[in-house]
């Protein structure tokens, strides 16, 4: 039975923290469907596509056997159902620290009364990346900081791109 784990999040931008969750996923599951939440009352520095986009490349340069592996969806409700729409048994979620084991760990307990079928499995960040969010990156790179600590190559040429033309737009 092929095991597909779910790894669900707003990868706005996508960052070092989420390929190394994405790399020990992939450890894990034969198959790793990213979910981006894509959520109408939010406006993303990065669209869909774009975020989609980086997932892909992000991973591929983690290991070119990737590619074959990941499969990048939207989602826009209750990430169980979209893990269970997926086919996924697993749904993976990275913890940086307590806080976010706290909140995990009502979510999984949620989770698991909605989708009995589906079990959370909790991977810790590695600890040189536990600080890094993407929240963080948006901030540092939309007041010009460098970003490239943080993210995956091709993500920081194309929040480079983004916040040059937005730069541009205001001037």
């Amino acid at each position: 039975m092929k095991r597909i784990a779910y790894l669900a999040g707003s990868f706005d931008p996508p960052t070092l923290g989420h390929m190394d969750i994405l790399a020990q996923a992939l450890a894990l599951a034969d198959e790793i469907v990213v979910g981006i939440g894509v959520h109408p009352g939010k406006t993303p520095l990065l669209s869909f596509e774009e975020r989609a986009e980086l997932v892909e490349k992000s991973a591929a340069a983690l290991d070119p056997a990737a590619r074959k592996r990941l499969r990048v969806e939207s989602f826009g409700g209750l990430v169980v159902d979209a893990a269970a729409k997926a086919g996924a048994t697993i749904l993976v979620r990275g913890v940086r620290d307590g806080t976010d084991l706290d909140f995990e760990m009502q979510m999984a307990g949620m989770n698991a009364a909605m989708a009995p079928g589906i079990r959370t499995v909790f991977l810790p960040a590695s600890p040189n990346l536990r600080a890094i969010t993407a929240t963080l990156v948006r901030q540092i790179a939309g007041m010009g900081g460098d970003v490239s600590p943080f993210v995956p190559k091709p993500v920081l040429a194309a929040l480079n791109k983004k916040m040059k033309s937005r730069s541009r737009s205001k001037t």
